[in-house]
């Protein structure tokens, strides 16, 4: 099984192939933290270390991760993604991205995938703390192991005998990291069409539905 070939659900809260009459049935759910990137800057004060560009305090999501786009480092929108979005749909779109970037992929991260999407279709602690164990111990901080992490940390305990909570950055900064370093494995000449699919994939997150 490969990624290309493993399909997961989107989370709750995301658009899906349901019909029309499936589609009228979804209650609204927002996918994000907060509504305001201001908001999510004066909680999680990281980001400032970490984007150049700064929100403006009405800025809706959608608007500032295209402005992010156009700006002179695009790879910030990856970046705001990972922290804007609730770790369970970052971890589905960070997972997408590099479904996208299947042929970067080495063997052992597409088992490590395999992990990361049975959590985001069963996201219960077992399949958690699975994937987790895998990340943990794995000997190469590879893309697919940034994610394994970020399931690790997107909340309760890192495990079963470990109730100590984790900060809520370091689920985001891990998206951020595998996303990132998939795309850094790209040739430079086809990073900036990947990271325009992978900011596509993520404008979904920025709206209601």
């Amino acid at each position: 099984m490969t990624p290309n070939s493993h399909e997961t659900t989107p989370p709750a809260g995301l658009p899906f192939s349901g019909g029309d009459d499936a589609e009228k049935t979804q209650p609204p759910v927002s996918a994000l933290r907060f509504d305001r990137p201001y908001a999510l800057y004066q909680s999680m004060p990281q980001l400032s270390r970490l984007i150049q560009n700064q929100p403006q305090e009405q800025e809706d999501g959608l608007a500032f991760l295209m402005r992010l786009r156009a700006s002179t480092t695009p790879e910030d929108a990856v970046t705001f993604t990972a922290f804007a979005a609730q770790p369970k749909m970052a971890v589905w779109w960070g997972y997408e991205c590099m479904r996208l970037a299947a042929d970067l992929i080495s063997e052992d991260d597409r088992r490590m995938m395999e992990l990361v999407a049975t959590w985001t279709t069963y996201p219960d602690d077992e399949n958690r703390f699975r994937a987790a164990r895998a990340a943990l111990y794995a000997p190469v901080r590879s893309p697919a192991v940034f994610l394994g992490l970020a399931v690790a940390w997107s909340g309760g305990a890192i495990a079963p005998n470990d109730p100590a909570p984790v900060p809520e950055h370091r689920a985001p900064r891990a998206i951020n990291s595998a996303v990132l370093s998939c795309l850094s494995k790209a040739a430079l000449a086809d990073r900036p069409v990947r990271l325009a699919r992978f900011i596509d994939l993520a404008a979904p997150l920025f709206r209601t539905f």
